[in-house]
């Protein structure tokens, strides 16, 4: 049954039953979904809530493949389901030659040039080019990008869900580009000098992901809440692959999957230290799904128990890792990490 959850101070829950069942499809994208396990990460979902009563941007750290991504997208679904009302999510996926413009909107100037020279030619379709010249809000040549998109929604009273991805990937000057914007909710369309202002009711949620690849300046860290999202501990792991998977492998052979893994994971951490790569949460969900195309159980426990790591290319990534790490035999897992047997989520 639906609730009447309130678009200006909604709250993220977290719980099991307001997420995808695991390979539920996304009836506009066909996009597989997956449960996102927020309380796995302590904190976080406090964050979140925090995050959206302050309206102030979420900035989500932690190692590549913890599932920073995944959250934004997750809270889009709970408020979704919850209310039965398409809740509005947009991703920008930021890349290293993009401007804080991108994320804006996109001017087609060469559209409006186009035009320009075209009603002097074209009696036909004259009046209809004459109205887009007109407009003073040049809106037949204006795209709006995930963040204009959202500003332009709170108007209408929709509080939209925004992901910016890897911010670190982008200039070192990207960040401040965006203060304008993350701090009074509004930009500015130089082609015509239009503010649009965001809605105080309806600003939206931003969340932010960094792998923290490079320094972001003090007075954008300001502007955002802040939370890192911790490596999983075993038994929080255990509850992932279950997620993901279902129960159908026995427990003595996630056991010996996870030994496996953590074993390597643990050397990893020792010769690396925290900044070096190790492997993920997303290397360990690809690598177990690889196991799962053997057809028994017996099958993938002979492999688990070989010296060599079964389906290593999922694990490690470079030469010197495959040379150094695969023959972690099982024998070696019993000092595996294994912090939190008696700990709650």
């Amino acid at each position: 049954m639906a609730e009447t959850l309130d678009p200006i101070n909604p709250k993220f829950t977290g719980e099991r039953e307001f997420q995808p069942d695991p390979g539920e499809r996304d009836p506009e994208t066909q996009e597989r979904l997956y449960p996102y396990l927020a309380k796995i990460s302590p904190g976080l979902i406090d964050a979140v809530n925090l995050a959206i009563k302050l309206k102030r941007p979420l900035l989500l750290e932690g190692e590549p493949g913890c599932g920073k991504t995944k959250l934004a997208k997750a809270i889009a679904y709970e408020f979704s389901k919850r209310s039965q009302t398409k809740w509005p999510y947009k991703a920008w996926y930021i890349k290293s030659t993009d401007q804080a413009k991108n994320g804006l909107y996109c001017y087609d100037a060469v559209r409006r040039l186009y035009d320009a020279q075209l009603v002097a030619t074209d009696p036909q379709e004259k009046d209809k080019i004459k109205a887009r010249l007109n407009d003073p809000s040049h809106t037949a040549y204006i795209k709006w990008e995930a963040i204009g998109e959202a500003f332009k929604a709170s108007q209408n009273k929709q509080r939209m869900i925004v992901l910016i991805d890897e911010i670190d990937k982008a200039d070192t000057d990207f960040p401040n580009d965006l203060l304008l914007e993350l701090e009074e909710k509004k930009l500015v369309v130089r082609e015509t000098g239009e503010e649009i202002c965001a809605k105080e009711d309806y600003a939206p949620i931003i969340l932010i992901t960094s792998n923290a690849q490079k320094k972001l300046s003090d007075a954008f860290l300001r502007r955002c809440l802040y939370h890192y999202i911790e490596f999983p501990k075993r038994s929080e792991l255990e509850k992932i692959i279950i997620a993901r998977f279902g129960e159908d492998w026995s427990d003595s052979l996630l056991n010996l999957a996870l030994n496996r893994f953590l074993a390597i994971r643990k050397q990893m951490t020792e010769d690396k230290g925290d900044f070096g790569k190790k492997i993920s949460i997303s290397e360990l969900i690809d690598w177990i799904a690889a196991l799962r195309f053997k057809s028994t159980q017996a099958k993938i426990e002979e492999l688990l128990n070989q010296r060599k790591i079964p389906y290593v290319s999922c694990l490690l990534k470079s030469k010197e890792d495959d040379q150094k790490y695969s023959e972690i035999a099982p024998d070696d897992s019993d000092d595996a990490i294994d912090e939190d047997d008696d700990d709650d989520v």
